[in-house]
């Protein structure tokens, strides 16, 4: 008995130790307050989703020559927001790695922490990590289709609005599930 009552001042010490320096203040948003509390520096869905597009569209510009590409669906969750984009050029199996590269190496420039790569030779993938707790990814699916995400921390809840910028080519608006890629390029094809 007398050893647990050593351990339970022990573990109330090392809480309080945490308490007081702010670790697992999991969900703080950069430039702005805690996720979990309430504040008017916190983000909601609908600024994750805009943040989530502007990454989207900065991969996407990073990697060339430029590729076609379509919105995919947005999804929310209790507290967060995924945005998706589609890609519609045909990226063959001796360029998949070769796109992955180059958005890693954005990520990689742009301060992201890469969490995972996958180097399976018919899916293979990259995620990444914001500092602000956005987690990105490039990932190769069915027929060697390209699909990029952006999934939010968590944020404060509210409405959505469908993304902004226009895709580069059709924009299979309520078409589900998106076109298999169909557009060839000299280079990615």
């Amino acid at each position: 008995m007398r050893r647990t009552a050593a351990v339970v001042p022990a573990a109330l010490v090392l809480a309080f130790v945490l308490a007081l320096s702010g670790c697992g203040n999991e969900g703080t948003i950069s430039g702005g307050g805690s996720s979990s509390g309430s504040g008017s520096g916190r983000m909601d869905m609908q600024e994750a989703a805009e943040r989530s597009d502007a990454m989207l569209d900065a991969v996407l510009k990073a990697v060339d020559p430029d590729l076609q590409w379509a919105h995919g669906p947005t999804t929310t969750r209790a507290c967060g927001v995924t945005r998706r984009r589609a890609v519609m050029t045909v990226v063959s199996a001796d360029r998949r790695q070769t796109f992955l590269d180059r958005a890693e190496a954005f990520w990689r420039d742009s301060d992201y922490r890469i969490k995972a790569v996958n180097k399976d030779e018919v899916f293979p993938a990259v995620y990444a990590v914001t500092e602000a707790g956005f987690g990105v990814s490039v990932s190769f699916r069915g027929k060697g289709q390209a699909f990029l995400e952006a999934d939010s921390p968590c944020v404060k809840e509210s409405k959505v609005a469908p993304p902004t910028a226009e895709p580069n080519g059709p924009a299979y608006e309520g078409v589900y599930p998106l076109p298999r890629p169909n557009v060839r390029s000299d280079f990615w094809s």
